[in-house]
């Protein structure tokens, strides 16, 4: 029997309706939400990544400001643009777009972002309030798997989670989510050096794939019945694929997020709910 497929256009469509929602209460007490974003160089990649996020943002009734700068910005010049919109009274949430060339440094330009203007949830700060368990904006992926769990009811209490990867981006923050009082699940948190991967993969009842290899993850990996969580977005000469092998997969897995569809329409999702929530609480 094949897979629940676990959509991610489903989920964030929901997520954008909610947002919009409270982006128009707002604007009935004449307050408006801004979201900019900061791109560095010319990666296409990046280009439609943030091209996306202004849509998105635009479309649910966000003011958008979108700042270019060429790859032969300096460190300062980078740095320069966070520190203004930082005192952008319209500016309500802000990502720098990772990852920055070479010869910048992409962690200092998110530490440089105002905490409560942070829409990534990556800057340190928020991240400490993730592991500390108090509020804030979560990191878009993680944040937007832990929506996809919830939009489909997939028990997280008592089951064990395998998450392959250790970034700060995913990985860590997802084992966080995952381990959360209220969420309980056991955490295994695995990387390229575990020993035997395929056979911890196996034990997973919610398996979380996270390492940016095309189709790495096969059926000797999914335990039967299982959640399959694929992070990945690899481009191939046969188009966008993930990190798991979905036709060697779905036949195996009890549910599945697909590539493209899945993981990614959410995280541009979350980063529009944390915008808001952050405008939120700049007024109380």
């Amino acid at each position: 029997m094949s897979a629940i497929i676990l959509s991610g256009r489903d989920v964030s469509t929901a997520v954008r309706a909610e947002v919009a929602e409270r982006v128009a209460a707002m604007s009935r007490r004449g307050r408006t939400v801004g979201l900019a974003t900061v791109l560095v160089g010319d990666d296409a990649a990046s280009r439609v990544y943030v091209r996306n996020k202004h849509r998105a943002a635009e479309a649910a009734g966000f003011l958008s400001f979108d700042r270019h700068l060429p790859a032969s910005a300096s460190q300062g010049d980078v740095e320069a643009v966070v520190a203004e919109l930082n005192a952008d009274d319209s500016v309500d949430g802000m990502i720098v777009q990772l990852p920055l060339p070479d010869g910048l440094d992409g962690e200092a330009a998110v530490e440089k972002v105002d905490p409560r203007k942070d829409a990534d949830g990556l800057h340190p700060f928020n991240l400490g309030q993730l592991v500390l368990s108090r509020p804030g904006p979560l990191p878009a992926t993680p944040g937007g798997i832990m929506r996809i769990l919830g939009h489909y009811g997939i028990e997280t209490a008592g089951t064990t989670a395998v998450i392959v990867g250790r970034s700060f981006l995913v990985g860590r923050p997802m084992a966080l989510l995952l381990g959360a009082k209220g969420v309980d699940a056991t955490v295994i948190q695995a990387h390229s050096r575990t020993p035997d991967l395929a056979g911890v993969c196996h034990e997973a009842d919610i398996l979380v794939a996270a390492v940016g290899r095309p189709k790495m993850f096969d059926e000797r990996f999914v335990k039967p019945g299982a959640t399959v969580i694929d992070v990945g977005i690899n481009r191939t000469d046969d188009g966008l694929v993930g990190d798991v092998d979905f036709d060697a997969v779905v036949d195996v897995a009890g549910a599945i997020t697909p590539v493209p569809g899945g993981v990614g329409p959410m995280t541009i999702a979350t980063l529009l709910a944390n915008t808001v929530a952050l405008a939120e609480a700049k007024d109380n």
